[in-house]
């Protein structure tokens, strides 16, 4: 169910202010009746098998999860000593921090994925799964990710694919109208969009990424098969078929995974840097993170850190 809210974010680039909107979760209960109820046990175990294939084997030491909602892949990262949540509402966090109750490697940070509270390479690895599709300008969101990576990193994303089998036969049969095999975004509703597998590949190598994988995923998600045919069977079928996404991109959802070229040097100095002016490192001491050049306060409740910046007109 897409949310309601769209608060607007500013984004600084060659001393221009733009407005991006941002879709909000807040109040939400998408983990609820979209994943627990909504029959999607097979979208989520096959992007479990992505995961599996795309993540290094050893793990690392500090990964970003950039929109983990409720926290439903977060369990899937036990290789990494420690594991940043963030996302931009606060209830879906929340969810996320009950469900992983008594595990201290988790931090939970709500903040605006154009401008992340954090020093510059403090990770060595990051995922976004099911979030590009909700942003009008990835490319502006890709650079803040890799300005967070440090050399060496690891990059998995995962994207709605606008040139998939079912749009391809419905612009055939003329019951659609936008081309799918255009390199242009289509937002199917207010800030959903999906993406060609060409542009995507452009802005991570603009950014600074290698795309090293391409995994096709949900080969089968289709009502009338997922009814009938047996979970296992279907997820089987998918995994055969993954790896088909190194010749061609034709489901609706596609895997990625990117690195950045170089040898990862010394941990980042410092944890926390200010979205409103850039000042880094910020001291990292709740319940409140103040910044001394700009005055902005972060508040820190209930173990969630609150980088959102107030918006012009909010109360």
């Amino acid at each position: 169910m897409p949310p309601g809210n769209l608060p607007g974010s500013t984004f600084t680039k060659g001393g221009l202010m733009a407005s991006l909107p941002i879709i909000d979760y807040e109040g939400s209960d998408y983990q609820e009746t979209f994943w627990e109820r909504g029959g999607r046990a097979y979208e989520d175990a096959v992007e479990a098998v992505a995961l599996r294939r795309l993540l290094p084997a050893g793990g690392g030491r500090l990964l970003l999860e950039l929109g983990a909602g409720a926290g439903r892949n977060t369990p899937r990262y036990q290789n990494y000593a420690g594991v940043v949540l963030l996302d931009y509402s606060r209830s879906q966090l929340e969810k996320a921090r009950q469900r992983l109750a008594g595990q201290g490697r988790y931090r939970f940070v709500a903040a605006d994925v154009y401008r992340l509270p954090f020093v510059d390479g403090l990770f060595d690895a990051a995922t976004m799964i099911r979030t590009l599709h909700h942003l009008v300008h990835p490319s502006q969101a890709l650079e803040q990710v890799r300005r967070v990576l440090q050399p060496g990193s690891t990059f998995i994303l995962e994207f709605s694919n606008k040139r998939n089998l079912k749009a391809i036969l419905r612009y055939w049969l003329g019951r659609q109208s936008w081309n799918p095999f255009t390199p242009e975004a289509v937002e199917f509703t207010p800030l959903n969009f999906d993406f060609h597998p060409r542009m995507v590949r452009a802005w991570l190598a603009q950014t600074g990424f290698t795309v090293e994988r391409q995994l096709t995923v949900s080969h089968f998600r289709m009502a009338l098969l997922k009814r009938w045919l047996p979970l296992r069977l279907l997820v089987g079928l998918d995994a055969l078929l993954q790896p088909s996404g190194a010749l061609w991109q034709l489901t609706p959802s596609v895997f990625v995974r990117a690195g950045i070229a170089g040898e990862a040097g010394a941990a980042a100095a410092g944890f926390f840097r200010c979205p409103a002016c850039g000042r880094a490192p910020l001291e990292d001491a709740p319940p409140r993170i103040e910044c001394h050049t700009c005055g902005a306060v972060y508040p820190v409740e209930a173990g969630i850190y609150d980088f959102r910046l107030k918006q012009d007109g909010a109360d």
